[in-house]
């Protein structure tokens, strides 16, 4: 019997499923609707993960394949991230133009991140943030119809619909959690898909995770979190900043790959010292 992979039925959700499938050497699919997916513009991320997870705790799936930064710092009880496979390139991109300098004052700006608009406005106060919905594709349609001057996308979902073409220039932001990054979720204790873990992917993403819990973030915060092997040593930036740009805090620090979770709640701990948590009501404060 082959393994059932739960997911989302976007485009992008699927192609990111068939990626795991294909590393397998196969797997059935099994499309799950979420209540993001049917529209629920507000709570938290489980949105977009709950009811995978509740297919996995009812034996309708036996691994679900998300996004890692729609996935919640917490994960309900009995499951776990059972693999964290190689992972794509985690920066933002810009389409439509080559760079946000040769944009001029006043132009519209395509977004639906609060952590892109936060990062643009911090440094270009003078463009019009413009929000945007639909996928990919109706994005990039809307962009050639003129309904904005430029958009930010993320570089990965674009590889992974092999729509790159579309890519401008590559933005130098902290990218979101996980940005980049899939998570497969299973119940505790089910090893089958160990071999598909990329350590430097895996021990990245644990970093980024912890931060995001050292900080109680939601998806009401702009923050941005990337990490990197370097030289034998774990990496992680940190970004976290208001709505309106108009303050932001940023850190970087280094530390052991085998403790990716020490460094996160250590970077998390720096940026509190640092006056995080009043950005992060602030934050809170200004999208809820």
């Amino acid at each position: 019997m082959s393994l059932r992979l739960g997911t989302r039925g976007s485009a992008l959700a699927l192609a990111q499923a068939r990626f795991v499938a294909d590393a397998l050497g196969g797997a059935e699919l099994v499309t799950v609707t979420t209540s993001g997916d049917r529209g629920a513009a507000t709570g938290d991320k489980s949105r977009w993960v709950a009811e995978l997870e509740a297919a996995i705790v009812a034996g309708e799936i036996d691994f679900a394949v998300h996004s890692a930064k729609d996935v919640p710092a917490q994960l309900p009880d009995g499951l776990v991230v059972v693999a964290v496979p190689a992972r794509e390139d985690p920066r933002d991109v810009l389409c439509g133009a080559a760079s946000l300098g040769e944009l001029p004052a006043g132009a519209r700006l395509g977004t639906s991140s609060l952590r892109r608009t936060a990062q643009l406005r911090a440094g270009r106060p003078d463009l019009e943030v413009v929000p945007m919905r639909g996928n990919v594709d109706t994005r990039l349609r809307k962009l050639a119809e003129g309904e904005w001057d430029a958009i930010v996308l993320a570089r990965a979902g674009l590889a992974r619909l092999g729509r790159l073409d579309a890519a401008g220039g590559d933005l130098d932001w902290v990218p979101a959690p996980g940005q980049g990054a899939l998570i497969v979720e299973g119940r505790m204790g089910d090893a089958r898909l160990a071999g598909l873990n990329s350590p430097p992917a895996r021990v990245a993403v644990e970093a980024e995770r912890a931060l995001v819990r050292e900080l109680g973030a939601t998806c009401h915060t702009p923050l941005g979190a990337h990490a990197v092997l370097d030289r034998g040593e774990l990496v992680l930036r940190a970004w976290l900043g208001l709505p309106d740009g108009s303050a932001w805090l940023a850190d970087e620090a280094r530390g052991e790959p085998i403790a990716p979770e020490r460094l996160g709640r250590a970077v998390g701990q720096r940026m509190r010292a640092a006056g995080a948590d009043e950005l992060l009501a602030q934050a809170e404060a200004a999208t809820t």
